[in-house]
C-alpha cells in the first residue's frame, strides 16, 4: 500500500507519496495562495492528491490513507481544523471534505510540527531511538514530541507548544499573547531583532556593512558572516542568541530526557551553532554528570518532513 502525506504551509501546499518503508517516492507543490477561502485551499489539497495518484500510475484502491499535516490546531478524532492562525482554518470539517473530494475514506490530521517530529523519528535523524524531540527554528520555535514512536500531544491534542515557555519574565511580547516566550529570543525573527539592537549600540560594528547600512536588511545570516569576519559584536550577538536557545534546550532536555534531541527548520542549517549549543547545554542540564545524556543532532528530512511524518500518522 501506498500513503499521501500532505503538508500544508502558507507559503505553499506540498504533497507526497510514500510507501510501507516511508520512502518518499514522488512530491508536487503548489502555492497556498492563502488569502482564499478554506474550502479553495481545501480543494488544491484533493487536486494534488489525485495528481499523485494519478502520475504514479496508481488506483485510488492502492493508497491506505491521506495525512495531512497542518499549521495549528486540529482534532485527529474529528477530523476538524480547529483553528490556523495564518491560513482561514476556523472549526473546518478539513478531514470529510477531502474525503468527498478524492473518494477516499480515510485521512488523518496532525499539527505540521509534530508530523515533521514524526518524520524524522520513522526516516530521518531520530528513526533509531524510541524517545525524541524535534524543535524546529524558523519564523518561530516549534516543537514536537515523540514518546514511544508515538506522537504526544496531550488530552487535548495541543501539546508541543514548547515555543511558549518563558525564558525571561516580563520579556520581550510573544505573539501567544504572553511575554518573554522562548520563541520570542530564539526564532529568527528574534535573532534578526538581537542583531539590530547590538548595531544600534556600536555604529562601528562590520554588521552595518554587511546590511549596507540599512536596518532593515539584516538577516539571520548577518551576524553569523560578520563574526566570520572577525567583527566582536556580532560574535557577542551570536553568543547571547545561543544562550536564550540554549536555555531552552536544556529546559526540553530537563522535562523529556529524549534520546535525541533533533534540530530542523532554516536556522539548523547554520551547522556552527551545534557546538556550542551542545557545549552549552551540557553544562546546564539537570544530567550533566550523567554517563548517558540527550544527543542534540540536526534534522537530516529538511523540507520533505512534514510530508513524510504526514503519511506516517497510521503509526503515529
Amino acid at each position: 500500500m501506498y500513503r499521501i502525506g500532505i503538508d500544508l504551509g502558507g507559503t505553499k501546499i506540498a504533497a507526497g507519496l510514500t510507501d510501507d518503508n516511508h520512502t518518499l517516492l514522488r512530491s508536487l507543490s503548489i502555492p497556498t495562495k492563502r488569502q482564499r477561502t478554506a474550502d479553495e485551499i481545501s480543494l488544491d489539497i484533493a487536486s494534488l492528491c489525485l495528481r499523485l495518484i494519478a502520475e504514479a500510475s496508481l488506483q485510488k484502491s492502492d493508497i491506505a490513507f491521506i495525512g495531512i499535516a497542518a499549521p495549528g490546531s486540529v482534532n485527529p478524532e474529528t477530523g476538524m481544523a480547529e483553528y490556523f492562525c495564518n491560513l482561514p482554518f476556523i472549526n473546518y470539517p478539513l478531514a470529510d471534505f477531502i474525503r468527498a473530494h478524492t473518494g477516499i475514506d480515510r485521512v488523518l490530521l496532525a499539527n505540521d510540527a509534530n508530523a515533521a517530529a514524526l518524520g524524522e523519528a520513522v526516516a530521518g535523524c531520530t528513526k533509531d531511538v524510541s524517545h525524541s524531540v524535534l524543535i524546529t527554528i524558523g519564523t518561530g520555535i516549534g516543537g514536537g514530541v515523540i514518546i514511544n514512536k508515538k506522537i504526544y500531544t496531550g488530552f487535548n491534542y495541543a501539546g508541543g507548544e514548547l515555543g511558549h515557555i518563558v525564558l525571561v519574565h516580563n520579556g520581550r511580547p510573544c505573539g501567544c499573547g504572553r511575554r518573554g516566550c522562548w520563541e520570542s529570543y530564539s526564532s529568527v525573527p528574534a535573532l534578526v531583532r538581537t542583531t539590530r539592537e547590538y548595531m544600534k549600540r556600536d555604529r562601528s560594528s562590520l554588521l552595518w556593512s554587511e546590511c549596507g547600512g540599512r536596518l532593515a536588511a539584516v538577516t539571520s545570516y548577518t551576524p553569523f558572516t560578520a563574526a566570520g569576519k572577525g567583527d566582536k559584536t556580532a560574535q557577542k550577538v551570536i553568543d547571547t542568541y545561543l544562550s536564550y536557545l540554549a536555555d531552552g534546550l536544556t529546559n526540553i532536555v530537563n522535562i523529556f530526557q529524549p534520546e535525541i534531541l533533533c534540530l530542523g527548520g532554516g536556522l539548523s542549517a547554520e551547522r556552527s551553532i551545534l557546538q556550542p549549543l551542545r557545549t552549552l547545554v551540557d553544562q546546564r542540564q539537570y544530567t550533566s554528570r550523567a554517563a548517558v545524556k540527550t544527543r542534540i543532532e540536526i534534522a537530516s528530512l529538511g523540507n520533505t518532513a512534514g510530508m513524510i511524518g504526514a503519511a506516517a500518522l497510521d503509526i503515529g
